[in-house]
């Protein structure tokens, strides 16, 4: 099924049911499918037609929701980019992509019109929150559509499969790639997502994850699908508040990443029990260090906790059912609904329990490739054993234990070579979380004469903690092989991060190598 058809259907179904609370905003299912009809007519009148590309430059508002379910009515691809990006950036996508229009938000309009100034595509820009025809190339405003336009979706012959998305990477390692997903891809990952969550229409979501980001903007996919809520909320700015949105919404599903659960526990006066609505909460983007895991656990008692594994060439690709957590804290479970996932050598053979290799994906979730990038895809999309199809391969380390869960070692690139020894970062950081007083921690290597690299430890401890590196490194030799013990340790009041709130480690290591470089 066309993604947009959900949002239809659920509009006939249930048209007085919210589906979206965003700030002041409470928008049912009929009032966003006619708002989303209406931009769609703006869309098509002003040349944007099947299989164009749109790029929404909007950060977690009911425009940025409205604007991607329009895209979707015209046949057209949207691709949403973090509200926070530069205009060099922004220029970078627009022109990749060759997109045809831009939605974006007034604040906004001195970075985009920056970036059309180089983004010759662009023929039509609608902006939100103002009055008059903005100035900036093809500008109108949205309100005036909003307006103006018939409240019905206009003609198009696109199928399922169909490009609905390029979505694009974080860049941590590099310039960003345009990951292809198509509405037949969406829906398989929001079908097996929605089913092992057991989302249903009672569910009332928060999101504090950016949208430009696919954990975040799969809650609204996923909501829609099942004729759920959606909390969209623009980050952890102020905890407090998000707490009090937790009660006063009846919260049924929270997603998180490890720095916004670093949030949430250094917060002193939330008690077990607070939120017995809460019927989930999920981990995705970064593994969540264990100890953070048994802390939320006890926090939220009466709350499943699924943590799962994906990128986004997929998406999703494994999950730990809740009643296996706690046997199992360091594992990120097994393969999602209606996927297969398996562990391979450097030969593409698969490989048994207990032995490191790269993990494979197969499955309807996988992306079509990276867009007019074939160099880079055929290094992802490999043939699999099955002569009609390829399968991804994650670039990631995994192994796997007697019953089939995954547990997570690397990425292939992050392995550090000391002392003739390959030290997986993670299990190094791991190691250190267990230390009360660890709020982050990222462990790289640093080039050393005789080693070849040292295990170097990055520390922001949590507020209050007072640590030492000789507390670090005692707690490390006394948890790890003695080849993984840190010989340096550095306190930061924080660390590099992703747009999506990952660590950048690869950024963190190129310093260091860097000021190795200009020291010698």
């Amino acid at each position: 099924m066309r993604v947009e058809r959900c949002l239809e259907e659920r509009a006939r179904a249930m048209p007085n049911k919210v589906a979206l609370i965003s700030g002041e905003a409470r928008l049912t299912y009929a009032e966003l499918n006619d708002l989303a009809d209406r931009l769609a007519h703006g869309l098509w009148e002003r040349g944007v037609s099947r299989g164009d590309r749109v790029a929404i430059f909007l950060d977690n508002c009911p425009e940025a929701v409205i604007a991607l379910y329009a895209v979707l009515k015209t046949g057209a691809v949207f691709s949403i980019v973090n509200a926070t990006a530069k205009s060099d950036k922004l220029a970078e996508i627009l022109n990749n992509s060759r997109a045809k229009a831009l939605v974006t938000h007034a604040r906004l309009l001195p970075v985009a019109a920056a970036a059309l100034d180089n983004a010759p595509s662009v023929d039509v820009a609608i902006v939100a929150h103002m009055e008059g025809e903005p100035p900036i190339r093809g500008g109108v405003a949205l309100a005036d559509i909003l307006s103006e336009e018939p409240a019905a979706p206009p003609e198009h012959s696109g199928i399922d499969i169909d490009l609905a998305m390029i979505i694009y990477t974080s860049g941590s390692t590099g310039v960003p790639k345009g990951v292809m997903i198509t509405h037949q891809n969406i829906s398989a990952t929001a079908g097996s997502i929605a089913e092992y969550l057991e989302n249903d229409e009672k569910d009332v979501v928060l999101c504090v994850l950016p949208i430009s980001f696919g954990y975040g903007l799969y809650q609204i996919l996923v909501s829609v699908m099942t004729g759920g809520t959606v909390v969209l909320e623009k980050g952890m700015a102020f905890p407090a508040v998000i707490v009090q949105k937790l009660k006063n919404e009846n919260v049924t599903g929270f997603p998180l990443v490890p720095t916004i659960a670093a949030i949430f526990l250094q917060m002193k006066d939330l008690e077990p029990g607070s939120f017995p609505h809460l019927r989930y909460i999920t981990n995705a983007a970064a593994a969540m260090p264990v100890p953070h895991i048994e802390r939320l656990v006890d926090l939220f008692p009466t709350s499943k906790f699924y943590s799962m594994y994906g990128l986004t060439e997929c998406m999703r690709g494994l999950y730990m059912p809740p009643d296996e957590l706690i046997r199992r804290t360091d594992s990120v479970g097994r393969a999602i609904p209606n996927t297969e996932a398996y562990v391979v050598d450097e030969h593409g053979k698969r490989l048994g329990p207990g032995l490191v290799g790269e993990l494979v994906i197969r499955g309807a979730h996988v992306m079509k490739g990276y867009w007019e990038n074939e160099e880079e895809t055929v290094k992802r999309l490999k043939p699999g054993e099955n002569p009609w199809e390829l399968v991804l391969h994650t670039g990631d380390l995994f192994r796997t234990d007697e019953e089939g869960y995954f547990y997570f070692v690397s990425r292939k690139d992050d392995i550090i070579k000391s002392r003739g020894e390959k030290v997986p970062p993670k299990e190094v950081e791991n190691a250190i979380y267990m230390l009360e007083g660890v709020k982050e921690v990222a462990v790289v290597g640093v080039p050393d004469p005789i080693l070849g690299m040292a295990i170097k430890a990055v520390v922001v401890p949590a507020e209050g903690a007072v640590l030492s590196d000789r507390e670090i490194i005692g707690h490390c030799m006394r948890n790890l092989e003695d080849f993984m013990v840190p010989k340096h340790v550095e306190f930061r009041q924080e660390l590099p991060k992703t747009d999506s709130g990952k660590i950048r480690r690869s950024q963190i290591q190129a310093e260091e190598i860097k000021a190795y470089e200009e020291a010698h």
